[in-house]
Protein backbone atom coordinates (compact mmCIF):
# COMPACT_ATOMS: atom_id res chain seq x y z
CA UNK A 1 0.00 0.00 0.00
CA UNK A 2 2.78 2.44 0.91
CA UNK A 3 4.50 1.81 -2.49
CA UNK A 4 0.98 2.51 -4.14
CA UNK A 5 0.73 5.71 -2.48
CA UNK A 6 4.56 6.89 -3.05
CA UNK A 7 4.61 6.35 -6.67
CA UNK A 8 0.78 7.95 -6.99
CA UNK A 9 2.26 11.29 -5.18
CA UNK A 10 5.32 10.74 -7.14
CA UNK A 11 3.60 10.69 -10.47
CA UNK A 12 1.87 13.75 -10.04
CA UNK A 13 4.34 16.03 -8.43
CA UNK A 14 6.09 15.31 -11.26
CA UNK A 15 3.64 15.70 -13.90
CA UNK A 16 4.21 19.33 -14.63
CA UNK A 17 0.23 20.10 -15.08
CA UNK A 18 -0.63 18.05 -12.30
CA UNK A 19 -4.36 18.00 -11.15
CA UNK A 20 -5.49 17.92 -7.72
CA UNK A 21 -8.49 15.49 -8.67
CA UNK A 22 -6.70 12.96 -10.05
CA UNK A 23 -4.23 12.93 -6.77
CA UNK A 24 -7.61 12.00 -4.84
CA UNK A 25 -8.86 9.80 -6.67
CA UNK A 26 -6.20 7.78 -7.27
CA UNK A 27 -5.35 7.81 -3.32
CA UNK A 28 -8.90 6.95 -2.93
CA UNK A 29 -8.75 4.25 -5.13
CA UNK A 30 -5.45 2.71 -3.95
CA UNK A 31 -7.04 2.74 -0.64
CA UNK A 32 -10.26 1.25 -1.73
CA UNK A 33 -8.72 -1.68 -2.91
CA UNK A 34 -6.41 -2.62 0.17
CA UNK A 35 -9.91 -3.13 2.03
CA UNK A 36 -11.14 -4.72 -0.60
CA UNK A 37 -8.46 -7.37 -0.70
CA UNK A 38 -8.63 -8.02 3.20
CA UNK A 39 -12.57 -8.60 2.52
CA UNK A 40 -13.42 -5.36 4.45
CA UNK A 41 -16.87 -4.33 4.06
CA UNK A 42 -15.08 -0.20 4.01
CA UNK A 43 -13.58 -1.02 0.58
CA UNK A 44 -16.96 -0.88 -1.13
CA UNK A 45 -18.04 2.32 0.75
CA UNK A 46 -14.57 3.96 -1.00
CA UNK A 47 -15.01 2.40 -3.91
CA UNK A 48 -18.36 4.36 -4.23
CA UNK A 49 -16.50 7.50 -3.79
CA UNK A 50 -14.03 6.90 -6.34
CA UNK A 51 -16.27 6.24 -8.91
CA UNK A 52 -17.92 9.35 -8.68
CA UNK A 53 -14.27 11.02 -8.40
CA UNK A 54 -13.33 8.89 -11.19
CA UNK A 55 -16.53 9.68 -13.58
CA UNK A 56 -15.66 13.41 -13.20
CA UNK A 57 -12.42 13.02 -14.62
CA UNK A 58 -13.66 10.92 -17.08
CA UNK A 59 -15.97 13.52 -18.36
CA UNK A 60 -13.24 15.89 -18.38
CA UNK A 61 -11.60 13.97 -21.53
CA UNK A 62 -14.80 13.15 -23.07
CA UNK A 63 -14.01 9.63 -21.83
CA UNK A 64 -17.85 9.07 -21.70
CA UNK A 65 -17.87 5.49 -21.10
CA UNK A 66 -15.90 5.13 -18.26
CA UNK A 67 -18.52 8.09 -16.99
CA UNK A 68 -21.12 6.15 -17.36
CA UNK A 69 -19.75 2.86 -16.36
CA UNK A 70 -18.27 4.08 -12.91
CA UNK A 71 -21.04 6.49 -12.17
CA UNK A 72 -24.02 4.01 -13.20
CA UNK A 73 -22.94 1.02 -12.87
CA UNK A 74 -20.23 0.56 -10.70
CA UNK A 75 -20.85 2.74 -7.96
CA UNK A 76 -24.31 1.29 -8.24
CA UNK A 77 -23.26 -2.34 -8.20
CA UNK A 78 -20.38 -1.02 -5.02
CA UNK A 79 -23.49 -0.08 -3.10
CA UNK A 80 -25.35 -3.63 -3.40
CA UNK A 81 -22.12 -5.19 -2.91
CA UNK A 82 -21.49 -3.37 0.43
CA UNK A 83 -25.05 -4.82 1.49
CA UNK A 84 -24.40 -8.44 0.55
CA UNK A 85 -21.31 -8.20 2.43
CA UNK A 86 -22.95 -6.59 5.35
CA UNK A 87 -25.17 -9.31 5.29
CA UNK A 88 -22.28 -12.09 4.74
CA UNK A 89 -19.88 -11.44 7.61
CA UNK A 90 -17.35 -13.90 8.56
CA UNK A 91 -18.28 -15.06 12.24
CA UNK A 92 -20.12 -11.53 13.02
CA UNK A 93 -16.36 -9.69 12.15
CA UNK A 94 -16.10 -6.95 9.29
CA UNK A 95 -14.70 -9.44 6.60
CA UNK A 96 -16.83 -10.82 4.49
CA UNK A 97 -17.50 -14.58 3.55
CA UNK A 98 -15.96 -15.80 0.91
CA UNK A 99 -18.31 -17.70 -1.77
CA UNK A 100 -17.78 -20.30 -4.50
CA UNK A 101 -20.63 -19.60 -7.64
CA UNK A 102 -22.91 -21.99 -9.03
CA UNK A 103 -23.33 -22.69 -12.47
CA UNK A 104 -26.33 -20.99 -12.69
CA UNK A 105 -24.56 -17.76 -11.63
CA UNK A 106 -21.87 -18.10 -13.81
CA UNK A 107 -24.44 -18.54 -16.79
CA UNK A 108 -26.42 -15.28 -15.33
CA UNK A 109 -23.03 -13.09 -15.50
CA UNK A 110 -22.19 -14.59 -19.12
CA UNK A 111 -25.76 -13.30 -20.19
CA UNK A 112 -25.88 -9.47 -17.70
CA UNK A 113 -22.41 -8.98 -19.33
CA UNK A 114 -22.95 -9.66 -23.12
CA UNK A 115 -26.71 -7.57 -22.83
CA UNK A 116 -24.57 -4.75 -20.86
CA UNK A 117 -21.30 -5.07 -23.53
CA UNK A 118 -23.88 -4.24 -26.18
CA UNK A 119 -26.38 -1.83 -24.98
CA UNK A 120 -23.41 0.30 -23.92
CA UNK A 121 -21.40 -0.06 -27.29
CA UNK A 122 -24.51 1.68 -28.88
CA UNK A 123 -24.85 4.12 -26.60
CA UNK A 124 -21.27 5.18 -26.36
CA UNK A 125 -20.99 5.16 -29.80
CA UNK A 126 -23.98 7.50 -30.89
CA UNK A 127 -22.60 9.87 -28.52
CA UNK A 128 -18.98 9.89 -29.98
CA UNK A 129 -17.00 8.87 -27.49
CA UNK A 130 -13.48 9.06 -27.43
CA UNK A 131 -11.40 5.41 -28.17
CA UNK A 132 -14.90 3.61 -28.71
CA UNK A 133 -13.76 0.08 -28.96
CA UNK A 134 -11.32 0.20 -25.75
CA UNK A 135 -14.05 1.96 -23.95
CA UNK A 136 -16.50 -0.99 -24.74
CA UNK A 137 -13.64 -3.59 -23.53
CA UNK A 138 -13.34 -1.23 -20.07
CA UNK A 139 -17.30 -2.01 -19.92
CA UNK A 140 -17.12 -5.72 -20.29
CA UNK A 141 -14.42 -5.95 -17.40
CA UNK A 142 -15.89 -3.37 -15.29
CA UNK A 143 -19.23 -5.64 -15.48
CA UNK A 144 -17.39 -8.76 -14.65
CA UNK A 145 -15.60 -7.25 -11.76
CA UNK A 146 -18.84 -5.52 -10.30
CA UNK A 147 -20.57 -8.85 -10.55
CA UNK A 148 -18.08 -10.76 -9.07
CA UNK A 149 -17.53 -8.42 -6.43
CA UNK A 150 -21.21 -8.39 -5.55
CA UNK A 151 -21.35 -12.30 -5.52
CA UNK A 152 -18.10 -12.75 -3.00
CA UNK A 153 -16.24 -14.12 -5.36
CA UNK A 154 -12.43 -14.18 -5.40
CA UNK A 155 -12.30 -13.73 -9.34
CA UNK A 156 -13.60 -10.52 -9.27
CA UNK A 157 -9.49 -9.59 -8.40
CA UNK A 158 -8.58 -11.21 -12.10
CA UNK A 159 -11.70 -9.57 -13.63
CA UNK A 160 -10.45 -6.24 -12.21
CA UNK A 161 -6.74 -6.77 -13.32
CA UNK A 162 -8.17 -7.43 -16.74
CA UNK A 163 -9.81 -4.30 -16.40
CA UNK A 164 -6.70 -2.28 -15.08
CA UNK A 165 -4.96 -3.28 -18.04
CA UNK A 166 -7.75 -1.88 -20.30
CA UNK A 167 -7.70 1.23 -18.53
CA UNK A 168 -3.61 1.64 -18.52
CA UNK A 169 -4.06 1.76 -22.04
CA UNK A 170 -7.02 4.26 -22.34
CA UNK A 171 -5.30 6.53 -20.37
CA UNK A 172 -1.94 6.38 -22.10
CA UNK A 173 -3.42 7.40 -25.00
CA UNK A 174 -5.22 10.31 -22.94
CA UNK A 175 -1.64 11.22 -21.23
CA UNK A 176 0.06 11.64 -25.26
CA UNK A 177 -2.07 14.78 -25.34
CA UNK A 178 -2.21 16.13 -22.22
CA UNK A 179 0.78 14.80 -19.51
CA UNK A 180 -1.71 15.85 -16.20
CA UNK A 181 -2.79 12.01 -17.06
CA UNK A 182 0.12 10.27 -16.11
CA UNK A 183 -0.59 10.11 -12.41
CA UNK A 184 -4.29 8.36 -13.32
CA UNK A 185 -1.75 5.73 -15.63
CA UNK A 186 0.21 4.71 -12.83
CA UNK A 187 -3.25 4.48 -10.35
CA UNK A 188 -3.75 1.70 -12.41
CA UNK A 189 -0.91 0.15 -12.64
CA UNK A 190 -0.95 0.22 -8.77
CA UNK A 191 -4.40 -0.92 -9.01
CA UNK A 192 -3.31 -3.81 -10.73
CA UNK A 193 -0.79 -4.90 -8.68
CA UNK A 194 -3.16 -4.40 -5.67
CA UNK A 195 -5.47 -6.50 -7.43
CA UNK A 196 -3.43 -9.27 -7.95
CA UNK A 197 -2.60 -9.23 -4.64
CA UNK A 198 -6.20 -9.03 -3.90
CA UNK A 199 -7.05 -12.67 -5.82
CA UNK A 200 -4.21 -14.02 -3.81
CA UNK A 201 -5.48 -12.61 -0.38
CA UNK A 202 -8.79 -13.71 -1.58
CA UNK A 203 -7.42 -17.05 -2.08
CA UNK A 204 -6.13 -17.65 1.34
CA UNK A 205 -9.15 -16.54 2.97
CA UNK A 206 -11.79 -18.98 1.11
CA UNK A 207 -9.22 -21.57 2.50
CA UNK A 208 -8.96 -20.27 6.23
CA UNK A 209 -13.22 -19.83 6.30
CA UNK A 210 -13.05 -23.17 5.25
CA UNK A 211 -14.08 -22.65 1.54
CA UNK A 212 -11.24 -25.29 -0.10
CA UNK A 213 -10.04 -24.99 -3.97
Amino acid sequence: YALSVTLVIASYLFSASGDLLNLIASLIGVTALIFVAKGHVLGQLLTIVFAVFYGVISCGFRYYGEAITYLGMTAPMALLALITWLRNPYKDSAEVTVNRLNGRQWAVMLILTAITTAVFYFILRAMGNAALAVSTLSITTSFLASYLTAMRSPYYALAYASNDLVLIVLWVMAALSEVRYISVVVCFAAFLVNDLYGFLSWRKMGKRQGLGR
